[in-house]
């Protein structure tokens, strides 16, 4: 039996509060969260036998999604294996140096521009075959990689092909020019607090791994040239001259010590240069690796391209890309049935991973749904909101879309609940562009939630729970998105009735 309204209000809160505790306190996986909190919850709400129905609907629209999650893990994941990427992580390496601040910045950059297409799984596909074996090269935290791509393309959401703007657009009956236009400026001003982010998190970084791995920088200092303690060389850390080194450390490679040989000298460098490819033993660039391909580089490399090309193009269902281009990849690259299975199983922990956590969400999504409870929240949530706070009703609109775009879908948010927003804001004078320009500053805090799947696969292809990567991630989208608010009411963009 259906529950009263407000008692359906208590129910939703309370079971995303409650799912969101677990998580963050590692009480539960997500997987199970995601399946044992809905299902109470839903039987409190008086789903009944009616929840296997809700929850099988809900099932019915995530199936495609879950198969180009499954297949993209397979093709990046081999071309990884093959190599396909190692000349890029090189390149990345030597332009940004072996400081964490620069990778980490580095990895903001990159997220934002592959976030250009639009397409978030895109987007954490390409940045994490990137970036991550750099970050296991150097012993860099993944969840600094997850939190650092998740704030870029969340600020990036609010692109019009982007999905949330033309949502805003359509349902409001307006121009996604006339939304998103007048909303560059915040969008500008968003990727330079998720910019600053990054700095901060990656000195954060270099600072931990000065004191919790000296040794490596100490080699990766001298090999480049620099000192290894940060001091007046290029070091790891250091920002003066090349070939100085601190009194009592070993001289920088080129420069023989004082009383000492060049031979030595040599034997010290070729002992680090050994020293660095050691480090990469354990890591998805392990130049040693059995699987790589160095003879069919361009051919991955042109079958990538194709791929890429295709998602842009959007001529055929990206599932179906991501099949055929795995086919081809494993054929090629593996002739051998042996090697083809052993490459399925290799990636199989990932694939799990993510398809379930997909599958699992259909849980929290149906029972939403389903038992009235989206419905029941949004309207209480706007009948709450007192008369004389109408003149402020963009701004408003603007705050609630963070923790709302949070917990449900962006269409139930933008068809379901703005409309009924902006009707109330036209009371005050506030026009519906207005609305619909407030609605999208919650992006960066909606692409961290379990319910988009474009988030599940960034944390499941870095291996990085859930709940650590909310802890990092979900304070500082929040304080993106008042930021972008704050600059779309300062320019006018967002007005007050």
């Amino acid at each position: 039996m259906k529950k009263e309204p407000a008692v359906l209000v208590l129910l939703g809160f309370a079971m995303i509060a409650v799912f969101m505790v677990l998580i963050m306190t590692k009480k539960l996986t997500p997987v199970l969260a995601l399946i044992i909190v809905p299902t109470v919850f839903g039987l409190f709400a008086g789903a009944g036998l009616g929840i296997g129905d809700m929850v099988l609907e809900s099932m019915k629209s995530m199936t495609s999604t879950a198969a180009l999650l499954m297949f993209a893990i397979i093709y990046f994941g081999l071309m990884i294996d093959v190599g396909l990427f190692d000349p890029l992580v090189r390149f990345i390496l030597r332009k940004l140096g072996n400081d964490p601040a620069k990778v980490v910045l580095g990895t903001a950059i990159l997220a934002a521009a592959v976030s250009l297409d639009g397409d978030g799984s895109t987007t954490f596909i390409l940045t994490t075959a990137a970036m991550l074996p750099v970050y296991l090269r150097l012993k860099m935290s993944p969840v600094v990689l997850t939190c650092v791509a998740g704030l870029a393309n969340g600020t990036m959401n609010i692109l019009p092909w982007g999905g949330p703007t033309a949502r805003a657009a359509s349902a409001l009956n307006l121009s996604v020019s006339d939304v998103f236009v007048p909303m560059i400026p915040s969008l500008i001003a968003g990727l330079v607090v998720v910019f600053v982010f990054a700095w901060l998190l990656g000195l954060q970084e270099r600072n931990r791994l000065r004191a919790t791995a000296p040794e490596i920088w100490t080699s990766a200092d001298m090999i480049d040239g620099g000192t290894p303690d940060g001091g007046s060389g290029t070091g790891r850390f250091g920002f003066g001259s090349k070939g100085s080194a601190p009194a009592g450390g070993v001289p920088a490679v080129g420069r023989p010590a004082a009383g000492g040989s060049s031979v030595a000298v040599l034997e010290r460098t070729e002992d680090l240069v050994d020293e660095r490819d050691t480090a990469m033993a354990d890591t998805a660039l392990d130049p040693n690796r059995p699987t790589l391909r160095p003879k069919l580089l361009w051919f991955n490399l042109g079958l990538t391209v194709a791929i890429m090309a295709l998602l842009v193009a959007d001529l055929v269902p990206l599932p179906f890309v991501f099949m055929v281009g795995s086919a081809i990849a494993l054929l090629v690259n593996f002739p051998k049935v042996k090697d083809q299975g052993a490459q399925l199983i290799a990636h199989a922990p990932s694939i799990v991973a993510v398809v379930s956590m997909v599958m699992a969400a259909a849980v929290l999504t149906g029972v939403l749904n389903g038992t009235g409870m989206v419905e029941a929240m949004s309207q209480w949530l706007v009948a709450i909101i007192p008369s004389d706070m109408g003149p402020f009703m963009a701004v408003i609109t603007g705050v609630l879309s963070i923790p709302m775009t949070f917990f449900m879908s962006n269409d139930a948010f933008y068809f379901g609940v703005l409309p009924v927003l902006s009707e109330t804001a036209g009371h005050y004078g506030i026009s519906a562009a207005d609305m619909a320009r407030a609605s999208i500053t919650g992006q960066p805090f909606h692409l961290q939630s379990p319910l988009v799947p474009a988030i599940l696969l960034l944390v499941s292809l870095a291996k990085v729970d859930l709940g650590d990567h909310h802890k990092k991630v979900l304070w500082r989208t929040a304080v993106v998105s008042l930021v972008m608010l704050g600059v779309g009411v300062a320019t006018g963009a967002i007005g007050i009735g």
